[in-house]
C-alpha cells in the first residue's frame, strides 16, 4: 500500500465508522513480569547501567513479547497498532546510555508491528491494518526550566530536539510505519520540534506519511503542561496538516469528553481520543472499567 493509498484508506474508514487504536503497551509489558536479564539479553549483558524498565529495548532483546502484544491488540479489533517506541530518542535513551542504538530500536520496533499487521491482514484481507510510528514527548521540555532558581535555563535546544526526533523518524519510516503519531504532548514546543523533524525527513527521503497528533491534558483546567488549552494547541500544530488530532492519556474517559468537544468544535481534521482508565488511585492503579470506558 503506497503512502497516498494509506491516507485515502484511512479517510474512507473514518468516514464510515470509528477507527480503533490499540491500547497501552507499558501495562501489557508489566504483566509479563520481566526481569533485568530480559531487558539485557545476550547483546547487552555487560552494559554498565541497569536496563530494567527500558521497555523500548525489548524490540531487540525480547521481540517475541512485543510482537505477541501487538497481535493480541489486533485480535481484539485494533485497526491501528503503535510501535513500542515511546522513548526511542537519543535524549530519552541517554538515561540508559543507549543513544547509539536509537535508529536500530525504531527500525526493529516498526518491523515487529508491521509483521503483526501483515499477519492480521493475511488472516482477514477485507480489513486493512496500519502501523503508527509512535513518537513520544521526550523526558526534557523546551518550554520550561528544570531549575527553579534559573527560569531561563533549558535542558536542551530546539535544534537538539529536532535532531533527536529526526533520527527516530528515519528509523520509523525505514522500518515500515504506515503513519506517524506524535503523542502525549505535554509541551507544544517539543511537538513543534517533532513536526519540524518529520518534515525534514520527508523531504530527505522523498516520502510523505499521514501524521496524527495527540495532546495530553494535565488537570481539569483542560491545559497541557506548557499551559495551552486544546483550542490553542490545535492552532499551534494545524500548519502540519495532520490527518487527525486528538487527546490521549490525561484524565478518564468521562472527564476527557468536554475537552474533546472543545477540540472538535475548532478542528478541521478528524478527531481522536484514547484516555487513561481514570487517574491513578492511591495504589497507582486505574479504576475505570471497560464498560465505563466504552460508554
Amino acid at each position: 500500500m503506497s503512502n497516498g493509498d494509506t491516507a485515502d484508506t484511512l479517510r474512507a474508514l473514518m468516514e464510515d465508522r470509528i477507527v480503533l487504536f490499540d491500547g497501552a503497551m507499558g501495562t501489557m509489558i508489566q504483566r509479563e513480569r520481566l526481569q533485568e536479564q530480559d531487558f539485557r539479553g545476550a547483546r547487552f549483558a555487560d552494559h554498565p547501567s541497569s536496563l530494567k524498565g527500558n521497555n523500548d529495548l525489548l524490540a531487540l532483546t525480547r521481540p517475541d513479547v512485543i510482537k505477541r502484544i501487538h497481535w493480541e491488540y489486533l485480535e481484539a479489533g485494533a485497526d491501528i497498532i503503535e510501535t513500542n517506541t515511546f522513548n526511542s530518542t537519543s535524549i530519552a535513551q541517554a538515561d540508559y546510555k543507549l543513544e547509539s542504538v536509537v535508529y536500530e530500536l525504531n527500525v526493529a520496533a516498526a518491523r515487529l508491528a508491521k509483521e503483526a499487521a501483515v499477519q492480521a491482514v493475511d488472516s482477514d484481507p477485507a480489513r486493512p491494518r496500519f502501523v503508527a510510528g509512535a513518537i513520544g514527548p521526550m523526558n526534557k521540555t523546551l518550554s520550561l526550566s528544570p531549575d527553579v532558581n534559573d527560569p531561563g535555563y533549558r535542558a536542551m535546544t530546539f535544534d537538539d530536539a529536532c535532531a533527536a526526533y529526526a533520527e527516530q523518524v528515519r528509523g520509523l519510516v525505514d522500518g515500515g510505519s504506515d503513519l506517524l503519531l506524535v503523542e502525549t504532548i505535554f509541551d507544544t514546543l517539543n511537538a513543534k520540534a517533532a513536526l519540524c523533524a518529520i518534515e525534514d525527513v520527508f523531504s530527505e527521503k522523498r516520502v510523505r506519511l499521514p501524521i496524527l497528533v495527540s495532546v495530553t491534558i494535565v488537570d481539569k483546567s483542560g491545559r497541557n503542561l506548557s499551559g495551552q488549552t486544546v483550542e490553542a494547541f490545535y492552532t499551534s500544530i494545524e500548519h502540519a496538516s495532520p490527518l487527525a488530532v486528538g487527546i490521549n492519556c490525561s484524565l478518564g474517559a468521562a472527564e476527557m469528553r468536554p475537552f474533546l468537544q472543545d477540540l472538535a468544535a475548532v478542528s478541521e481534521r478528524y478527531v481522536h481520543c484514547y484516555p487513561n482508565a481514570g487517574l491513578p488511585n492511591a495504589f497507582g492503579e486505574y479504576d475505570q472499567t471497560p464498560d465505563e470506558m466504552a460508554a
